[in-house]
């Protein structure tokens, strides 16, 4: 597999090169981007985490401190509470479960017939204090869509640190033998690939075949689907491409990879995310570039309204080229 960058911050705005999202939707018979629904609640829950991975987009680890309160945990439920309209949270960070208020929002979610996705990196498991999660997890049928880009010990522990791969597989196995990934039991376990180096994935169903081959021979585990990501050139990416001099020749990729049959389904057009401070924003990127919702679209969890943001305009950048190049790219994996 291909090779991957180092470390920080986000760039402005003013420093992505043209031409503008906008515009390509302009050039591809495209309106502004507006939202269908809110059938998802994505809840970022800190930047606290026990890995450092060189392309998070979070700039998350060990020594950041922002969590998200139980008041603001208690906000979203009273939420969920309102809009039956809302059937699945989608819970990240950081690793999400490093708040220390994680299970007891998995289990009001549970309580209010919610999916609930676990985005998960596996070696939290291995974290003091964490150790019943697994157990945790498959007790409220949580969905674990879990990181692992590479099925090769190398370019994990590359990418994610030292010893992160075994740590890693060593998880997957517990999860096997909980029922995780396992045809029939209900309990789905979904993995996570994103590319190394300056490209796109490949084709998510061919690289899943792959995927599957190697880690059932090899270690013996099972899982349900192959989610592939493309890396934004946010934070810690962005700073890999800055020192290699590569911005422009990613921007490049993305712009000219564009795929106009992508649009339809952006997450940003059935989700809403709460980041760890209850701000609202259109997706879990737009969070990270303190890009807030339309002015006319309510702030914060506090505020919500359905009615308000159900078919709102979205904000867009020129890191959306991120989700719409090539196959696509969203939580839910490729989406063409």
């Amino acid at each position: 597999m291909p090779n991957s960058p180092l470390p920080l911050i986000p760039a402005p705005l003013s420093l992505y090169p043209s031409p503008s999202f906008e515009d390509a939707l302009s050039s591809h018979g495209q309106g502004r981007l507006i939202a269908k629904s809110v059938s998802t609640l994505q809840v970022n829950m800190g930047k606290v985490c026990n890995q450092t991975c060189h392309h998070c987009h979070v700039d998350a680890g060990p020594q950041r401190t922002e969590s998200m309160s139980k008041d603001t945990i208690d906000q979203i439920i009273a939420v969920l509470d309102r809009t039956p309209q809302i059937s699945t949270v989608d819970i990240t960070g950081g690793a999400p479960e490093m708040n220390p208020h994680f299970d007891y929002l998995v289990e009001q979610c549970r309580l209010r017939d919610r999916k609930v996705i676990d985005r998960c990196n596996l070696t939290v498991f291995y974290v003091k204090g964490k150790s019943h999660l697994p157990e945790f997890l498959a007790k409220h049928e949580v969905e674990i869509v879990a990181s692992l880009p590479c099925y090769q010990e190398t370019n994990v522990d590359q990418q994610r640190g030292k010893g992160v791969f075994d740590r890693s597989i060593s998880a997957l196995q517990t999860l096997n033998k909980l029922g995780y990934g396992v045809m029939g039991t209900g309990l789905n376990l979904d993995l996570v690939y994103n590319p190394q180096g300056i490209s796109l994935p490949p084709p998510q169903r061919e690289l899943e075949q792959d995927y599957k081959s190697e880690l059932m021979s090899r270690y013996g585990i099972q899982f349900n689907r192959l989610l592939t990501i493309t890396n934004m050139p946010i934070s810690r990416f962005l700073e890999d491409l800055q020192e290699v001099d590569q911005v422009d020749s990613y921007y490049t990729l993305l712009v000219n990879s564009f795929n106009t049959t992508t649009v339809e389904d952006v997450m940003c057009r059935s989700l809403i995310n709460v980041g760890w401070d209850g701000r609202l924003s259109d997706c879990d990127f737009n969070q990270m570039l303190d890009l807030t919702l339309q002015n006319d679209s309510p702030q914060w969890i506090k505020d919500f309204n359905l009615p308000n943001l159900e078919h709102r305009p979205i904000v867009t950048g020129s890191h959306c080229f991120g989700c719409t190049a090539g196959a696509g790219s969203s939580c839910g994996g490729a989406l063409a």
